[in-house]
This record gives structure tokens, C-alpha cells and sequence, in this order.
């Protein structure tokens, strides 16, 4: 009598072996070897590999710069984020019913998300142009007189540029996750409270919105975490200019790591984010109910 080979039950694991050591060699050693380098003195003009203690993350406690960039990534997501949710609600609303062409319609809507944010951040500088930009000619206009916005150099009017930008490319991607949380709300139950007597905001608070929060959660997470790392858009705009006005905490990274060459530093701001956005995703998610 023959014995039945046992197939291995490890088989699997050392199938997905090469693919998870890869994701470790490329995700895991870059962030251990940050670490290291962040106790140390190194820059891109002098190696010093000697050990530094806690000197590079004291200094991040006396770096103003470093805190005024954290507060102006905090002013941009917390003006364009609620905007972005609101504009994305209201089009999905507005998309709910069949309307002629509406495929089209989306499609068109959905473009600026598809474009990358520094050819965007690139095309709107060209906009926001003194002399040759439409806009300020489109307002000139309407004005009956010249215009002459400086849109990325003005103080008081650079930050509306950028959260303008970061609106019209980001919308459209709230709008499509909340028309697909909308279109699989129990109409039944939204009939029924029309029925009752419920006016529409009271349908919406008791009725759409608890069934469309777990998806519009996870939206303004996704969002939010975008909007904290904010960089392309700004960099194409105003560079953090005028100064350092709009230098948000990644321009001012890039700054410190590829302008000042200060790589032990960069990478102890590196992990000061990291720490940051994991105490926010926490609360974030218990927040939102989302863990369980």
C-alpha cells in the first residue's frame, strides 16, 4: 500500500516569500536606515556617521520655521478639506438622478483628479499670470479696468490661490466616492421619511447620513492625509513663497534635505511627521467608528 504525499502546508508562505521580502527591502529598510541617520550628523557635504544622541530631534523644538510650515499645512487642510466634502456632496446630490448625458457629464468632472498635481500646480501659475494669465483678464472685464492680481506673490492673495487649485482638483474625487455612497442608500427609507413629513435636511441628518458616513469617513481620511503631505501644487505655485508664507511641513522637508543638504535633520523631521500622522490616524479612526 502506497502512502498519499501530504502536500507541504508551508507551500503557500514560501510562495509570497519573494514578493514580502521585496516590500520589506524597499518600505522597511529605507525607514530603518532614516532612523539611524537621524541620530547621527550627516549631511550632503559632510559624512559624520558618529553618533549625535537626541541633538537633531531637540532642535526641532527650536526650529520656528519647522512650526509656522506645520501651521500653514494645518490653515490649508482645514479650509479646503470641509470645502472639498461640501462641494463633493452637493454634486453628488445633483448627479443622483438620471440626467441627460450624465456620463459625460462625470467624466468631464472627474479629468482634473486624473491630471498630475504639478502639471496642475503648473498650468494655474500660467493662469494666475500678471500679464499673460486669463484670469486677471476675465476679471479686468468685468471690473471695466486692469487688473493687476499678483496671485503667487501677493500676500493676501496667494493662499486663495492655492486652496482654489486644491479644490478644483480634488473635488471631483469626493464627488465620486460620495455618488457611489448615495446610490446605494435604501431609497425605501427615504420615501418613507418624505411620507412621515420629514423636510429634506431631517431625511438627510437621520435617514442618508448614517448610511453614507462609514464611506465619506474614509474619504476625509484620505483626504486629510493628502492634504497634510501637500507639496506639488504648492511647489509649482509659489515654491513656499512669497518667503516662506506657504511653505507647508513637506516643501519645508524638501528644502532641508535637497536645498540645505541637512540629511540627519531631514530625516528626524521626517519621523516627527510619521509621528504625527500616526497619532491622528488613531484618533481619526476611533473617532469615526472605524475600528472594531
Amino acid at each position: 500500500m502506497t502512502a498519499i504525499a501530504h502536500p507541504d502546508r508551508n507551500f503557500k508562505y514560501w510562495l509570497i516569500s519573494p514578493a514580502i521580502f521585496l516590500l520589506l527591502l524597499v518600505g522597511l529598510f529605507p525607514l530603518i536606515f532614516s532612523l539611524v541617520v537621524s541620530f547621527m550628523r550627516v549631511t550632503m557635504l559632510e559624512t559624520d556617521t558618529s553618533f549625535a544622541g537626541l541633538a537633531n530631534y531637540a532642535q526641532l523644538f527650536h526650529d520656528a520655521r519647522l512650526w509656522q510650515s506645520l501651521l500653514h499645512t494645518v490653515l490649508i487642510m482645514v479650509i479646503a478639506l470641509p470645502v472639498e466634502l461640501l462641494l463633493g456632496l452637493a454634486m453628488a446630490y445633483l448627479f443622483l438622478d438620471r440626467l441627460p448625458g450624465r456620463q459625460l457629464l462625470v467624466s468631464l468632472l472627474v479629468l482634473p483628479t486624473i491630471i498630475s498635481p504639478i502639471v496642475a500646480g503648473a498650468t494655474w501659475r500660467l493662469l494666475f499670470d500678471n500679464r499673460y494669465g486669463p484670469i486677471n483678464q476675465i476679471i479686468g472685464w468685468f471690473a471695466g479696468h486692469p487688473v493687476p492680481a499678483l496671485w503667487t506673490v501677493n500676500p493676501g492673495l496667494v493662499y486663495p490661490a492655492i486652496i482654489f487649485c486644491e479644490i478644483w482638483q480634488w473635488t471631483p474625487f469626493m464627488f465620486l466616492i460620495l455618488l457611489a455612497a448615495l446610490s446605494n442608500v435604501d431609497r425605501s427609507l427615504t420615501e418613507a421619511a418624505e411620507i412621515d413629513g420629514a423636510r429634506f435636511w431631517r431625511s438627510f441628518r437621520y435617514v442618508v447620513l448614517p448610511a453614507i458616513f462609514p464611506v465619506m469617513s474614509i474619504a476625509i481620511l484620505i483626504r486629510g492625509l493628502d492634504l497634510f503631505r501637500i507639496f506639488d501644487i504648492i511647489w509649482a505655485l509659489t515654491a513656499g513663497g512669497p518667503g516662506t508664507m506657504t511653505e507647508t511641513i513637506s516643501v519645508y522637508t524638501y528644502v532641508q534635505g535637497f536645498r540645505q543638504f541637512e540629511t540627519s535633520y531631514t530625516a528626524a523631521i521626517a519621523f516627527l511627521v510619521i509621528a504625527l500622522l500616526t497619532v491622528i490616524v488613531t484618533w481619526a479612526i476611533r473617532r469615526m467608528g472605524l475600528a472594531k
